[in-house]
């Protein structure tokens, strides 16, 4: 048998055999998988690390597993499963990087939640538990602040989302439950009214994604011992005059967290407050996986138009 991928940067078709496991391993037929800003970066030759040759694009995929080898302990054939993104990030009790699928999400659901579900429990749960009662900045209409902001209502928190698009701003309150928005475009001064929802208190909790065009106006709308936690570098091109986010923090007393990601423990945290609660990951658009429907979906991840997660189904 072969195993057919899609590779970048050369933008080939590529085939290989498939892996004999070992005894302590699994082999996973992968159903659907979900894009990140990430994946368009390595694409467009724009990823700030190195990587390998022939690399097969997605970090984030669900499927189930079809051969177990004969060590293997908590998994079988037919399990449904995730991966946590750093096999080696696994502190907890379990030894294993496979985390199992609740039965009422999709793997398009599911795959939605490998890096974005788990960096935003980790950005919301990571440091300091998320309280009921708390306030929760999220900055924009993504797959990150999306989640975020169904965690946090289902923690039975305040939420203010920003972005610049009225109808997405509509949406994610008649869709999703955003307590307040904020249009940046239309308030650029967007801190202030952060403030004066929160009267004059600030928020809690930001899930920060613009980067350096964002982290002054944030350190300006968090709390007093708040966290800001730096997901994305969205406005880093844009080359604001920078901010003293030392001297601003020391002035918040506040915490600014860098997150990559999270730790496998983390993940299972995350499925199981998905499975107590039922909640829907919030899947935007689904693409076939051919040659044609994957430059589709990687051209609407680049649009911005999106509102949630993009994923490729793969069978």
């Amino acid at each position: 048998c072969t195993a057919f991928h899609v590779v970048v940067p050369v933008h080939t078709n590529f085939q290989e055999d498939i892996p004999t496991i070992n005894q302590h391993e699994v082999l996973i037929k992968i159903h659907a998988v979900s894009l990140n800003y990430r994946d368009l970066l390595i694409i467009n030759n724009k990823y700030p690390f190195s990587l390998k040759d022939n690399i097969v694009p997605y970090s984030d995929g669900a499927g189930e597993i079809v051969e177990v080898g004969d060590q293997v302990i908590g998994f079988k054939k037919g399990d449904r499963v995730i991966s946590n993104f750093d096999p080696t990030h696994l502190y907890g009790p379990s030894q294993s990087c496979l985390i199992k699928i609740p039965d009422h999400l999709s793997y398009e659901q599911a795959a939605s939640l490998v890096c974005t579900g788990t960096t935003t429990w980790n950005a919301l749960h990571g440091n300091n538990r998320l309280l009921p009662g708390q306030t929760v900045l999220l900055q924009g209409t993504g797959g990150v602040s999306l989640t975020g902001l169904m965690l946090a209502k289902a923690g039975g928190c305040t939420t203010i989302i920003t972005s610049s698009d009225d109808e997405k701003l509509k949406q994610v309150k008649d869709k999703y439950g955003a307590d307040y928005t904020i249009n940046y475009k239309k308030q650029p001064n967007w801190d202030e009214e952060v403030l004066k929802i929160t009267n004059g208190e600030g928020v809690d909790i930001i899930l920060e994604n613009g980067g350096a065009a964002t982290i002054g106006k944030s350190l300006n709308s968090i709390k007093m011992g708040g966290i800001i936690a730096c997901i994305g570098f969205l406005g880093a091109a844009l080359k604001p005059e920078n901010p003293d986010v030392a001297l601003l923090a020391l002035g918040k007393s506040c915490i600014v967290r860098g997150i990559i990601i999270g730790s496998r423990e983390q993940t299972e945290q995350l499925m199981n407050l998905v499975d107590q609660k039922k909640l829907e990951p919030p899947v935007h658009k689904v693409f076939n996986f051919d040659p044609t429907s994957v430059k589709e979906a990687y051209r609407y991840l680049e649009s911005q138009t999106h509102m949630g997660k993009i994923c490729i189904k793969i069978d």
